[in-house]
């Protein structure tokens, strides 16, 4: 058995198709290392959470603090796919960057293929020294014994509900214990919002779905796999999906939705699970008071994952400029820097030091919605291998929930159906690459 630890959240997966061909492609030569001036990197980013301006300061702060080293910030795409599917141009013939971020669905297909280095060696001659980030986020890099990347924009999913509603609604003022109890309040706080709104909205498969929902099913007993043997038939996980089936087609409080941030700060949705990077721009878009909480989980029960973005350095660069990249990752994650981070984009802070430092104490005090997160972490476990290491298995899951949600899909032949495909790839495209 391969040693594959915690890993993250956001980003959406391919097809099956782009996956194929991701696989077939990358890794395969013909991509140029960078073997220029070592002193001038390239960051590929595609700015989580809005955070241009935020990547732009921290890049400022760096080259004051290593005024021989220079780094452009490179837009690498919309989103983590886009990001991924570049890094992939580019191994296939092109410019390698210096540094890539990478979500909790792509790192692990890369690192399988040997297309970014592990850091472990390089953390010496970089003077970094990893036991400062907090243990579960760095872990979730941890594979075959080596360290694929550090934690960047971290996150995990959180209830988001609008305080103004539940108070009509006569609710108390947090989120539901479990998912059962939000059964019973669901239909309540419909009667409140009325028709055009729903009490709550779940992602779609672009947005997530397939992760915000993996919480849930883990509170009714399911999982989507145990290590690599599928377990989306099983009693329980099918369970799960049909409790999204009947808040939608049976109960009718909830909705798949195609912007859950946007349409809860439109007031939309009384309810959402959504991301922590979400949170600044709902604090900033929400003209109601609204609040944030655990996800629902029964007491002894973990009923969250979590997710993000980390970054990683392409394995063809040369060693200086992979010491280079690497004290890049390090100073722009470092305590002060991941707390300024956080503070404005509304990601967890990923080194042990931040949570208690005094600019990040006093943020928290004055934003506890943000608290949330960094209370919910203990609580949290690694996603299953389904979602995050078969290339696709994302847009498979949420596309599955999906057609259960907005087409009334049979729940069983459904997680059947995505059982048969995450098992073709895992088959064809994962269990031959494995380590024996």
């Amino acid at each position: 058995m391969t040693d594959l630890t915690r890993r993250g959240f956001l980003g959406a997966g391919l097809t099956v198709a782009a996956a194929a061909a991701l696989a077939a492609c990358a890794g395969s030569g013909g991509g140029s290392s960078n073997d220029g001036d070592p002193n001038n990197l390239t960051f590929w980013s595609n700015h989580p959470g809005k955070s241009t301006d935020v990547e732009k300061e921290l890049i400022k702060r760096f080259e004051a603090a290593n005024p021989g080293i220079k780094v452009q910030l490179i837009d690498a795409g919309k989103n983590y796919e886009e990001a991924a599917q570049k890094f992939n141009a580019a191994l296939s013939g092109g410019a390698l960057p210096d540094i890539i971020i990478l979500s909790d669905v792509w790192w692990f297909n890369f690192a399988l293929i040997g297309a970014i280095a592990p850091l472990d060696d390089l953390f010496g001659k970089a003077g970094v020294d990893p036991s400062g980030y907090v243990d579960s986020l760095v872990g979730d890099y941890k594979w075959n014994n080596k360290t694929w990347a550090l934690p960047y924009a971290r996150s995990t999913p959180l209830f988001y509900y609008n305080a103004d509603v539940w108070s009509q609604a006569g609710l108390p003022a947090r989120g539901p214990a479990s998912w059962q109890e939000f059964a019973e309040w669901g239909p309540r706080i419909q009667s409140v919002v009325g028709s055009g709104k729903s009490a709550h909205g779940w992602g779609n498969a672009v947005d997530y779905l397939g992760w915000t929902f993996q919480g849930p099913t883990w509170t009714f007993g399911g999982a989507y796999s145990d290590d690599w043997t599928m377990t989306f038939t099983d009693p329980k996980t099918v369970a799960a999906a049909q409790y999204l089936s009947d808040t939608i087609n049976k109960d009718r409080y909830a909705k798949i939705s195609n912007d859950i941030a946007g349409d809860f700060s439109a007031g939309l949705l009384a309810s959402t699970v959504a991301s922590t990077g979400d949170l600044s721009g709902i604090t900033s878009d929400a003209k109601f008071r609204f609040s944030t909480a655990f996800l629902p989980a029964p007491d002894g029960t973990i009923g969250c994952p979590t997710g993000g973005a980390g970054l990683a350095i392409p394995a063809r660069n040369s060693d200086e400029r992979k010491v280079n990249a690497l004290k890049f990752i390090d100073f722009i994650t470092n305590t002060d820097n991941t707390a300024y981070f956080s503070q404005n984009v509304g990601y967890m802070p990923v080194r042990k030091a931040a949570v208690t430092a005094p600019s990040m104490t006093a943020f928290l005090d004055k934003n506890p919605n943000f608290r949330t997160a960094i209370e919910q972490l203990p609580k949290t476990k690694p996603q299953n291998y389904a979602r995050v290491f078969i290339p696709g298995g994302d847009k498979i899951i949420g596309t599955g929930f999906e057609k259960i949600g907005l087409q009334n899909a049979d729940v069983a032949a459904t997680m059947a159906d995505t059982q048969k495909q995450i098992e073709q790839i895992y088959t064809t495209q994962i269990q031959p690459k494995l380590p024996k």
